[in-house]
């Protein structure tokens, strides 16, 4: 501690913290890339994440400078035990700062911090090597099954890593992906999916890779695997690839009304590839195998045009002034706010009364009209033109009819006697 290289390291060390802490503030200052954003500003997530990387650009140069100060130190003064020393310590402060800023699930941090931790001290130190033969030799023989406590440790560290990246990559790019608002919502959707069984599959197959599993021999056995469970998941093929074709063909979209064939309707809230959700205006979840939208027959209220054209039903007594009351029905209809009228929307567009038929006790008459959206839930317009209708007709004095019967009684002649 008393040498002068020692002296000469800690003057390095802090020459290299100086200077790497000036660089990294002028940096930041002068490219507002790598200036850190408010958590409520509303930017995207690669602007976020660049804005996080910034305040990680002192202790990245640090590491960087110091990696080069460690050889600059052992040729000019034959030792950098110190400064070695510091860039160890800064590493292990990146990777403590890399979790606690960016791993939000508990359990993966805690593997990353108590495991990951400890071996990446190890490695830092030149003491990973003889460990990694010691828990190599601690191994379990199970038939022609090798288990080794270095291949556990090496799982859980690799796996947690790989799940915790795997997570962290669906869900930004999940973000990034909807907040292109150049692509359409099935594009959005599509692009969304592919990517989360894209990364699905890449940790999966780098997981084999980190337990040892030969994936030329799991090929093999995968196919003969495959073609027995695609006779006991056909369904589950069948709506994966349904979904598919519902994305790109977009017949089925977020927000449409759909009516299925047995009756049942609600408003698209989710696609998945194995399912939609239908939400009813009563609050439940209809979900429908996406099966259904390729082989079956459904009606899609409000895919291609928002508008929808609905009739209301009422009848009048015979001696009523008709061509009055048409008049008075369509002014009234048409003061709905919901209801498309004015003088600038096309004609057959504007609500139109006509007669339907002739009744035993009145004249059925019929309203027609055109409104955005479904006649249903929040846009409930039919029961308030009803009541509309009844007061309008009550008001200019029609009346509503009600059945009536006529009964006559025929008194019979007596026979004389």
């Amino acid at each position: 501690m008393v040498a002068p290289e020692s002296y000469a390291q800690l003057a390095l060390v802090l020459v290299v913290f100086g200077l790497t802490f000036f660089v990294a503030n002028r940096i930041q200052k002068y490219v507002p890339f790598f200036a850190q954003a408010r958590p409520d500003s509303p930017l995207s997530p690669l602007r976020k994440a660049a804005g996080k990387l910034g305040r990680y650009l002192f202790p990245l140069l640090t590491v960087l400078v110091l990696s080069f100060a460690v050889e600059i130190s052992a040729a000019l003064l034959g030792q950098s035990w110190l400064v070695r020393t510091a860039l160890t310590l800064a590493m292990l402060l990146i990777y403590n700062a890399l979790i606690r800023d960016y791993v939000s699930n508990h359990f993966i941090a805690s593997v990353l911090r108590w495991v990951g931790l400890p071996v990446l001290f190890l490695h830092l130190l030149d003491l990973l090597g003889p460990i990694i033969g010691i828990l190599e030799s601690m191994q379990v023989t199970i038939g022609n099954i090798e288990i080794s406590a270095y291949g556990v440790v090496r799982v859980l560290i690799f796996g947690s890593l790989l799940f915790w990246l795997g997570r962290l990559s669906n869900n930004t790019g999940q973000e990034v992906i909807r907040r292109q608002e150049k692509l359409d919502v099935q594009t959005k959707e599509l692009a969304a999916k592919l990517l989360e069984v894209s990364i699905f599959v890449v940790v999966f197959l780098l997981l084999l890779q980190v337990m040892g599993i030969n994936l030329t021999a799991l090929a093999v056995l995968g196919g003969a695997i495959g073609v027995g469970l695609g006779f006991g998941l056909q369904a589950i093929a069948s709506n994966f690839i349904s979904g598919i074709i519902i994305l790109l063909d977009r017949s089925v979209t977020v927000g449409d009304f759909i009516e299925l064939e047995d009756g049942r309707s609600g408003e698209v809230r989710q696609l998945t590839l194995r399912s939609t959700t239908l939400e009813t205006y009563d609050g439940k979840d209809i979900m429908v195998p996406n099966e259904k939208f390729v082989t079956g027959t459904f009606t899609n209220w409000t895919h291609k045009n928002k508008k929808q054209r609905y009739r209301v039903d009422f009848s009048v007594a015979y001696d009523s002034d008709i061509r009055k009351l048409v008049e008075i029905i369509k002014e009234t209809v048409a003061a709905h706010e919901q209801v498309i009228s004015g003088p600038d929307i096309p004609f057959e567009e504007r609500p139109d009364c006509e007669i339907d038929s002739f009744g035993d006790s009145g004249v059925n008459m019929f309203v027609e009209f055109w409104m955005y959206g479904i006649d249903d839930g929040k846009n409930r317009v039919g029961g308030d033109l009803l009541l509309l209708i009844f007061e309008a007709m009550r008001d200019n004095g029609f009346t509503i009819p009600f059945p009536q019967r006529e009964v006559r009684v025929l008194k019979e002649k007596m026979p004389s006697s």
